[in-house]
């Protein structure tokens, strides 16, 4: 029988984790399935993912109404079952967390998508977050933006694992990178353990492509030397913006500083590909997976594409390959008088709108099924 090409990734260093969550395939042994048959060893989780598990089953309406019962109100009712759902998820990971060494067997919760621009009221839900699930094996998700650095920083300086989300740009890559190693350096000053301290830079690939492509294609449709170079980068931008990434991190990560933190147990804050389902049909359903397999990261992909990757995936080693090519790339996108630091600061902006939307739209549905189940 041929290697399940899922697994065959962990030859490679990859790890791939799930892009969903769900009561029911916690408590009907999918999950445990999907760690045993496909070697997926974490699960993320985002209001959106959220919005369509307790929107779209009748999974939670038992738990709502119970909760409703006790007087509880709209975000305490959606806390208490996402809380839930990462407990169960992070219990059934916990002999994967424990055999890896704290590698992998994680599960990712997100602080509250309206403070992506708050500083203190970040900290302040991440810590809370963080002591309410009570699990070593849990990541706190919290956006790379401007204000998410300092945050970033402290909770790593508590000990508290971090997933660094809404990541697009390199700049901003590398800002997160300092603020895991400042946090790992005070961890350390203090004279605490650094060795059960986790956290991962998650890189938001296909919106990338999503919104650079169509000024590739307007630059196109203009023919001429403009027109060939935009063909030519067609499609190739956020591939190219993850393999330079990937170099940024190796030599981040390479250097003195880190070496003295990992010499005390100080783990590599790894790279994670997100948002790696296509979204142009053109594309292969799988173009985000085969072109970004390297050793020490994680793709977090959601079912389709894993069950898409499960059917014609084709593992190789392809992460290191046309660097050069790829910093190329990123480079000559200027020269279509297109600004690469714009784009991703927008897609940060545009991001924290995906996940605020669907975030209010689940408070709304809980509200109804609250008033639904308490009458």
């Amino acid at each position: 029988m041929a290697q399940n090409p899922l697994k065959k990734l962990e030859e490679f260093g990859q790890s791939i984790w799930l892009d969903y969550i769900r009561r029911q395939m916690i408590k009907s042994g999918e999950l445990k399935r999907l760690i045993e048959e496909d070697g997926v060893k974490g699960v993320t989780s985002n209001p959106a993912i959220f919005e369509k598990a307790i929107a779209g089953s009748d999974d939670y309406d038992d738990a709502i109404r119970d909760l409703a019962r006790q007087g509880m109100g709209v975000k305490e009712i959606y806390e208490s079952l996402t809380v839930e759902d990462v407990q169960m998820a992070a219990d059934v990971f916990a002999p994967l967390y424990e055999k890896t060494g704290g590698r992998d067997g994680y599960v990712s919760l997100e602080v509250n998508p309206h403070l992506a621009r708050d500083t203190d009221g970040t900290i302040d839900e991440a810590t809370r977050l963080w002591q309410k699930v009570d699990r070593p094996n849990v990541l706190i998700k919290v956006p790379a933006t401007e204000q998410g650095l300092p945050a970033i920083a402290y909770l790593i300086s508590e000990g508290i694992n971090v997933n660094v989300t809404l990541l697009f740009g390199l700049p901003r890559y590398e800002k997160v990178a300092e603020a895991y190693i400042a946090g790992l350096e005070t961890l350390a000053d203090q004279g605490k353990p650094l060795k059960q301290t986790a956290s991962v830079a998650s890189f938001f690939l296909s919106r990338i492509d999503v919104l650079v492509d169509p000024m590739l294609e307007e630059k196109m449709g203009a023919g001429g030397d403009q027109g060939k170079l935009a063909k030519e980068l067609h499609g190739e931008i956020a591939i190219a913006s993850a393999k330079v990434a990937y170099s940024i991190y190796q030599r981040i990560f390479g250097i003195d500083r880190f070496q003295a933190l990992a010499a005390k147990g100080g783990r590599t804050q790894r790279v994670l590909w997100a948002s790696t389902s296509t979204k142009n049909p053109d594309y292969s359903d799988v173009k985000y997976v085969e072109a970004l397999i390297g050793p020490e990261t994680v793709n977090t992909i959601p079912m389709e594409t894993l069950e898409a990757y499960r059917d014609h995936g084709d593992p190789a080693p392809r992460l290191k390959e046309g660097l050069e090519q790829a910093a190329g790339h990123l480079q000559r996108l200027s020269e279509l008088e297109i600004d690469l630091n714009q784009v991703t600061q927008q897609l940060v902006e545009e991001g924290i709108e995906k996940f605020n939307k669907p975030y209010d739209s689940l408070m709304d549905t809980i509200e109804a099924k609250r008033q639904e189940k308490a009458s």
